[in-house]
Parts: structure tokens; C-alpha cells; sequence
């Protein structure tokens, strides 16, 4: 299977895999897809480290790197003067240590330092400039942004780099803004996808996409996790796919044993798109978290990004060590961020192995077509 992106990134197989792990990104590049590691996850010091493993692992083989660049931010976090916990309102403190109490949460709270306002800018533009200057001085083959139109600052250094820029879009519109600020690839995602969605699914959107954007090329997101739903992708005009949720169940995934099993057991009615845990829409796991955030009684409801994603992931890293040590009211409210396939995640396997029954069903499903239309 080769497409025009194949051939522009140097990859057999036009299956990208959006990670926060590195031993998935290998994985994925080592089996002939393409790995795309998310630097929100990472310090530039540690997105340093991050890559340099990825570099030994791949053998030159491509692989890309995500940033986040939301247009609209908290004020707070451009100030870099500011403390950001300084802006979480005494009640938003308040709801999260009673959410705490009210499911017996027993594990420590880990202290907020100086590293939450490090953390919190990585979504500004300055932030993510500074992660992108860490991943151009490593063999990287993508640059990605998602939220938001890529900085012009972000587009320079990739473009003296050589570097092709992606952007990942919910709409037409945001698709047609994305290609005038310079993306070279467009990642057309549907609202099924686990993460930061928009309101149109996969379906609907991608071929408005790719008539929109001509002759940009278009991956597909959003409810692929089979073979079968890549054909029916590059049916709607993309020229590959872009895979996040299938991922989190695998051997290598930064996925806790806790979320892992919680996946395993969850059907595709079982995830909502909440603020709840980065202050922006994203698809996560339906959890007690979700539910006591948006419709709780006593819910503040939540703060704009980055100060709720701050809230919710100093109370997670509480929540998911009592959620490992077996607490039930920590497993209630434990979640992750994961698509409508998660109904499809039904066991645990090598990464390199999800790629290759990919590729193997994708060819199955063209043969069904072929014999369908009679063509040879």
C-alpha cells in the first residue's frame, strides 16, 4: 500500500500513531507506520531524552512530534511572571479535595510547584516553540499542531528545517485557516476520536476536507482502529489515517493498569466529551471525575486551559496511585482520554502487532471491494 504520503515521508504504510509513549512511537516507525510522539506530555529537558531514545530505537526510520497550540488560552499563562495556581479559584480547590474525600481517595497530594507554571505554558505558543526547538535538533519527519492555526514561528523553523507541518482540524473552516498559516499536511478528525474533538464525525468531515483543501493531503481521524475503517478513510479521500485510542490498550502504552482495565471493559457508549480534565472539549473515558465536573451539584464547573488542566492533573496523579493500589472510589474515578473505538479494544497486544492486523484487514476489505465492482 503506498499513497503520495508514503512517499513524501520515506513510510510503507500510510498509518500514523499518536502516542504520549516513546515505546509506542518506535513500535509503530519499526513496523512501517508512522510514530507521532505528544510533547505536552514532556519538559523540553525531558522531550530531549524522550527523542534521543526514539533515535536510537528507529534506525533512521521517520517519525513526528505533537504539539498543542490552542487559539485561546487563560490570560494567566502569558504572563510569565505568574504564578498559574495562583489563578485556581479557592473554590475549584475546594470541589477537588471534597471530590477526594467524598470517594476516599487515600494517596498523597503531590505538591504544585514552580514545574505546574512550566507544565501549564507548554500551550501557549512560546511553550510549544520551545519544545519544537528540542524536537528540530533531533531527525524528526513531522511536526504536528493541534487546537489551533500552527505559530508563524513554529511554521519558520520547520520550513528552514525541512521539516512538513501538520495540523489537526474539526471543520472546513478551521482546515482552510490551517492551510493559509502554512500546515503542509491537514489530519482531518472526527468527533469520535478520544481527545481535543469538534461536533462532526469522521464520516461527514473528511471528504468536505479533502475537497476543501485540494491538493493538500489529508489524513483521517477519528474511530480507526481496524483495517476495515482504514479502507473506508482512504475511501473518503484521505491519503492515510491517524490513530490515537487504538494504541492505549497495547503492551507499550503509558496507559495505568487501573485505565487499561477500565478500556478493556468499556463499550463505545462509554466515553463523553467533557472540560473536565484540560478546560477545552476532549473525549474521555466516562468516569465519576466527568460526571461530578459536569453535572455535580456542587461542580464549580470547570476553568479554561491551561488552569483546569493544572486541577485535574495534580488531583489525577492522587486519583490514578489509589486507583493501582485497588481504592474503589479511586477506580470510580480514574479516567483517560480515549475515542468511541474503545468498544473495538478488547485485549492487549504488541503495538507491532495492531499495525500489521491493520494493514492485513485493510487489504481484505479492498478485495472485498474489487470482487464487488468486478475488478480485477
Amino acid at each position: 500500500m503506498r499513497t503520495p504520503i508514503c512517499e513524501r515521508l520515506g513510510i510503507e504504510f500510510p498509518l500514523f500513531a499518536f502516542s504520549h509513549c516513546r515505546d509506542v512511537v518506535a513500535a509503530v516507525t519499526n513496523a512501517g507506520g508512522f510514530g507521532v510522539l505528544g510533547a505536552i506530555a514532556y519538559s523540553p529537558e525531558q522531550l530531549d531524552t524522550e527523542l534521543t531514545w526514539i533515535d536510537g530505537q528507529v534506525g533512521g526510520r521517520p517519525y513526528g512530534v505533537d504539539v498543542l497550540v490552542p487559539g485561546k488560552v487563560d490570560a494567566s499563562a502569558l504572563d510569565r511572571q505568574a504564578h498559574l495556581m495562583d489563578f485556581v479559584p479557592d473554590r475549584h480547590r475546594d470541589f477537588v479535595t471534597h471530590l477526594l474525600s467524598k470517594y476516599g481517595v487515600s494517596a498523597p497530594m503531590q505538591p504544585l510547584t514552580a514545574a505546574a507554571d512550566e507544565f501549564g505554558r507548554r500551550v501557549t505558543a512560546a511553550g510549544a516553540t520551545g519544545l519544537i526547538d528540542v524536537a528540530l535538533k533531533h531527525p524528526i519527519g513531522l511536526i504536528a499542531s493541534a487546537l489551533g492555526p500552527p505559530p508563524p514561528e513554529m511554521v519558520a523553523r520547520a520550513r528552514e528545517a525541512g521539516v512538513p507541518v501538520a495540523a489537526l482540524v474539526g471543520t472546513v473552516e478551521h482546515a482552510r485557516r490551517q492551510v493559509a498559516a502554512g500546515a503542509d499536511l491537514i489530519v482531518a478528525q472526527g468527533t469520535e476520536a478520544g481527545g481535543h474533538t469538534g461536533d462532526i464525525s469522521t464520516m461527514v468531515l473528511v471528504p468536505q476536507v479533502v475537497d476543501a483543501v485540494a491538493p493538500v493531503p489529508v489524513l483521517a481521524a477519528g474511530g480507526i482502529a481496524s483495517g476495515r475503517q482504514m479502507a473506508a478513510a482512504m475511501a473518503l479521500g484521505a491519503e492515510g489515517v491517524w490513530c490515537g485510542s487504538v494504541w492505549l490498550t497495547t503492551e507499550e502504552a503509558e496507559t495505568s493498569p487501573a485505565v487499561k482495565r477500565k478500556f478493556l471493559a468499556a463499550s463505545s457508549l462509554d466515553t463523553v466529551r467533557s472540560r473536565s480534565r484540560t478546560g477545552k472539549p476532549a473525549r474521555q473515558l466516562k468516569s465519576a471525575w466527568t460526571e461530578e465536573w459536569d453535572s455535580g451539584q456542587e461542580s464549580p464547573g470547570p476553568l479554561g486551559m491551561p488552569l483546569q488542566l493544572l486541577v485535574a492533573e495534580g488531583a489525577m496523579a492522587r486519583i490514578g496511585a489509589a486507583a493501582e493500589k485497588g481504592e474503589p472510589g479511586a477506580v470510580e474515578l480514574v479516567n483517560y482520554f480515549v475515542g468511541q473505538v474503545v468498544g473495538q479494544l478488547d485485549r492487549v497486544r504488541p503495538a507491532r502487532e495492531v499495525v500489521y492486523d491493520m494493514i492485513s484487514e485493510f487489504g481484505e476489505a479492498v478485495a472485498r471491494l474489487r470482487l464487488l465492482t468486478g475488478s480485477d
